[in-house]
Protein backbone atom coordinates (compact mmCIF):
# COMPACT_ATOMS: atom_id res chain seq x y z
CA UNK A 1 0.00 0.00 0.00
CA UNK A 2 2.79 2.10 0.94
CA UNK A 3 3.91 2.13 -2.94
CA UNK A 4 0.63 2.96 -4.05
CA UNK A 5 0.38 6.23 -1.96
CA UNK A 6 4.34 6.94 -3.01
CA UNK A 7 3.24 6.35 -6.89
CA UNK A 8 -0.17 8.26 -6.52
CA UNK A 9 1.63 11.75 -5.36
CA UNK A 10 4.31 11.72 -8.02
CA UNK A 11 1.59 10.80 -10.47
CA UNK A 12 -1.47 13.42 -8.94
CA UNK A 13 1.19 16.95 -10.53
CA UNK A 14 -1.12 18.85 -12.90
CA UNK A 15 1.34 20.73 -15.40
CA UNK A 16 1.43 24.38 -14.60
CA UNK A 17 1.95 24.76 -18.38
CA UNK A 18 -0.17 27.08 -20.21
CA UNK A 19 2.94 27.00 -23.50
CA UNK A 20 1.47 25.54 -26.47
CA UNK A 21 4.96 24.79 -26.92
CA UNK A 22 5.70 22.46 -24.02
CA UNK A 23 4.73 18.71 -24.46
CA UNK A 24 5.02 15.32 -22.20
CA UNK A 25 6.19 12.67 -23.98
CA UNK A 26 3.82 9.11 -23.15
CA UNK A 27 4.51 5.42 -23.47
CA UNK A 28 2.39 3.87 -26.17
CA UNK A 29 -0.62 2.18 -24.70
CA UNK A 30 -0.44 4.08 -21.14
CA UNK A 31 -2.44 7.37 -20.07
CA UNK A 32 -0.98 10.32 -19.30
CA UNK A 33 -1.92 9.78 -15.93
CA UNK A 34 0.49 7.03 -14.84
CA UNK A 35 3.38 7.67 -16.89
CA UNK A 36 6.18 9.33 -14.21
CA UNK A 37 7.63 12.68 -16.03
CA UNK A 38 11.19 11.87 -17.59
CA UNK A 39 11.96 14.30 -19.74
CA UNK A 40 10.03 17.49 -21.75
CA UNK A 41 10.28 20.09 -24.79
CA UNK A 42 9.15 23.39 -25.06
CA UNK A 43 10.71 26.33 -27.89
CA UNK A 44 9.06 27.39 -31.15
CA UNK A 45 10.57 25.17 -32.92
CA UNK A 46 12.35 27.96 -35.49
CA UNK A 47 15.86 28.20 -36.22
CA UNK A 48 17.71 31.67 -34.93
CA UNK A 49 17.36 34.12 -37.90
CA UNK A 50 21.38 34.47 -38.29
CA UNK A 51 24.17 32.63 -36.32
CA UNK A 52 24.64 31.82 -32.50
CA UNK A 53 27.69 31.51 -30.58
CA UNK A 54 26.58 28.02 -28.38
CA UNK A 55 28.52 28.64 -25.52
CA UNK A 56 26.98 32.03 -25.39
CA UNK A 57 23.26 30.96 -25.26
CA UNK A 58 24.33 28.49 -22.85
CA UNK A 59 25.14 30.81 -20.49
CA UNK A 60 21.85 32.58 -21.03
CA UNK A 61 20.45 29.07 -20.46
CA UNK A 62 22.08 28.90 -16.74
CA UNK A 63 20.80 32.22 -16.19
CA UNK A 64 17.39 31.52 -16.98
CA UNK A 65 17.55 28.73 -14.76
CA UNK A 66 18.56 30.19 -11.79
CA UNK A 67 15.53 31.52 -11.59
CA UNK A 68 13.46 28.52 -10.97
CA UNK A 69 13.22 27.55 -7.47
CA UNK A 70 12.65 24.82 -5.58
CA UNK A 71 9.39 24.78 -3.70
CA UNK A 72 10.57 23.16 -0.44
CA UNK A 73 14.28 24.74 -0.52
CA UNK A 74 15.12 28.57 -0.83
CA UNK A 75 17.77 27.97 -3.55
CA UNK A 76 17.15 27.91 -7.28
CA UNK A 77 17.94 24.34 -9.34
CA UNK A 78 20.84 25.47 -10.32
CA UNK A 79 22.53 26.55 -7.02
CA UNK A 80 21.17 22.93 -5.94
CA UNK A 81 23.27 21.09 -8.21
CA UNK A 82 20.45 19.61 -9.79
CA UNK A 83 21.68 20.62 -13.13
CA UNK A 84 23.54 18.24 -14.58
CA UNK A 85 24.94 20.01 -17.82
CA UNK A 86 23.30 22.59 -20.59
CA UNK A 87 24.72 22.32 -24.67
CA UNK A 88 23.31 24.27 -26.93
CA UNK A 89 23.68 23.30 -30.75
CA UNK A 90 24.34 25.46 -33.28
CA UNK A 91 20.46 25.39 -35.06
CA UNK A 92 19.87 26.43 -31.35
CA UNK A 93 18.59 23.14 -30.10
CA UNK A 94 19.19 23.02 -26.18
CA UNK A 95 19.86 19.80 -24.49
CA UNK A 96 19.55 19.70 -20.80
CA UNK A 97 20.41 17.07 -17.89
CA UNK A 98 18.84 17.54 -14.56
CA UNK A 99 18.22 15.84 -11.69
CA UNK A 100 15.55 15.99 -8.19
CA UNK A 101 16.59 16.09 -4.23
CA UNK A 102 14.76 12.97 -4.02
CA UNK A 103 12.74 10.61 -6.86
CA UNK A 104 9.86 10.86 -5.05
CA UNK A 105 9.67 14.50 -5.35
CA UNK A 106 6.24 15.52 -5.08
CA UNK A 107 6.74 18.75 -7.99
CA UNK A 108 8.86 16.74 -9.84
CA UNK A 109 6.57 17.21 -13.28
CA UNK A 110 6.27 20.77 -12.50
CA UNK A 111 10.08 21.43 -12.04
CA UNK A 112 10.92 19.90 -15.42
CA UNK A 113 8.62 21.47 -17.26
CA UNK A 114 9.22 25.05 -16.25
CA UNK A 115 13.02 23.46 -16.87
CA UNK A 116 12.00 23.07 -20.32
CA UNK A 117 10.11 26.61 -20.57
CA UNK A 118 12.62 28.67 -19.29
CA UNK A 119 15.21 26.69 -21.91
CA UNK A 120 12.81 27.24 -24.42
CA UNK A 121 12.39 30.92 -24.00
CA UNK A 122 15.95 31.92 -24.35
CA UNK A 123 16.90 33.91 -27.57
CA UNK A 124 18.73 32.06 -29.96
CA UNK A 125 17.41 28.68 -28.51
CA UNK A 126 14.92 27.09 -31.38
CA UNK A 127 13.51 23.98 -29.22
CA UNK A 128 14.88 22.43 -25.85
CA UNK A 129 14.42 19.12 -24.38
CA UNK A 130 14.66 18.14 -20.85
CA UNK A 131 16.04 14.93 -19.88
CA UNK A 132 14.95 13.59 -15.82
CA UNK A 133 18.25 11.34 -15.06
CA UNK A 134 19.23 9.65 -11.88
CA UNK A 135 22.49 8.65 -12.23
CA UNK A 136 24.41 10.09 -10.25
CA UNK A 137 22.20 10.34 -7.66
CA UNK A 138 22.22 13.84 -6.34
CA UNK A 139 23.31 14.69 -2.79
CA UNK A 140 24.02 17.61 -0.66
CA UNK A 141 27.77 17.70 -1.86
CA UNK A 142 26.63 19.26 -5.68
CA UNK A 143 25.54 22.03 -4.67
CA UNK A 144 27.47 25.81 -4.80
CA UNK A 145 29.12 27.43 -1.91
CA UNK A 146 26.09 29.95 -1.97
CA UNK A 147 23.74 27.34 -2.20
CA UNK A 148 25.27 25.86 0.99
CA UNK A 149 26.07 29.49 2.83
CA UNK A 150 21.64 30.26 2.08
CA UNK A 151 20.94 27.13 4.17
CA UNK A 152 23.23 27.50 6.61
CA UNK A 153 25.43 24.60 5.91
CA UNK A 154 28.85 26.20 6.08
Amino acid sequence: MGDDIERLKIHKIEPRSTSDHVFLPQAEGHPATTDPISEAYAGTGEKPAGPIDPEQVEDAVVEALKTIYDPEIPVNIYELGLIYGVEVSEDGRAEVRMTLTAPACPVAGAIVEEVAEKAGQVEGVSTSHVELVWDPPWSPDLMSEAAKLELGMI
